[in-house]
């Protein structure tokens, strides 16, 4: 069971990390275009917020409000 509160936060953690994940993840394929250092990183680190988003709407789909 978890409050109304905590379940906003997760609704609002979950839309940051997909969309900023994403975000980062073209500006890292547009630094792979431009041979860009370290633009592999942001492609890996993008892919791997917008995973984690996509798990939370998983987990905040089986939460319960109190």
């Amino acid at each position: 069971m978890a409050s109304p509160r905590t379940l906003v936060w997760i609704e609002r953690l979950i839309w940051v990390l997909i969309f900023g994940g994403l975000l980062v993840m073209v500006l890292g394929i547009a630094g792979t275009r431009q041979n860009a250092s370290g633009a592999d990183v942001l492609v890996t680190l993008g892919a791997m917020a917008a995973a984690v988003g996509v798990f939370l709407i998983w987990v905040r789909s089986r939460l319960k409000e109190k």
